[in-house]
């Protein structure tokens, strides 16, 4: 085993980073993924806002610009909304435990890189949430 200030393991791990860099670079230019923005807050924006309903169930992160959104099960869909309204097709989950991406163009669950942190909403937050704006009879306004 070659120790760490080896110089051959040096140039190994040199090259190793800028293979890392240059996929991600691609990843981000080919799918509308860029692995770099951290996501725009702890809740969907909109809904924190006040606008619509103003509350979700399950939170989605838009994987090019960090956009998080309420999803598609929730009463506003915002995640959803995003998406087509930039033009950001792909979005990942921001629930705790979770770690998938989701293509709109493609209608199907895609493969993607290690996003930048945090990768989910604190795990104390309140689901449905945000806390005190869910109504009672939540469960009955799910989308299907």
């Amino acid at each position: 085993m070659l120790s760490p200030n080896n110089p051959v393991a040096m140039r190994a791990r040199t090259v190793d980073s800028q293979r890392r860099r240059r996929d991600t670079e691609a990843m981000s230019q080919m799918s509308g993924i860029d692995p770099t923005v951290p996501p725009s807050g702890d809740g969907c924006v909109e809904c924190l806002a006040g606008q619509d309903a103003g509350w979700w169930l399950n939170l989605r992160r838009c994987a090019q610009c960090g956009h998080i959104g309420c999803c598609d099960s929730s009463p506003s869909q915002h995640a959803s909304k995003h998406a087509r309204a930039e033009g950001h097709p792909i979005i990942a989950s921001f629930e705790p435990g979770e770690s998938w991406f989701w293509s709109f163009d493609l209608d199907d669950a895609v493969e993607g890189p290690d996003l930048a942190p945090p990768l989910h909403h604190p795990e104390d937050q309140a689901k449905p949430g945000p806390e005190g704006k869910v109504p009672a009879d939540w469960a009955e306004q799910l989308h299907q």
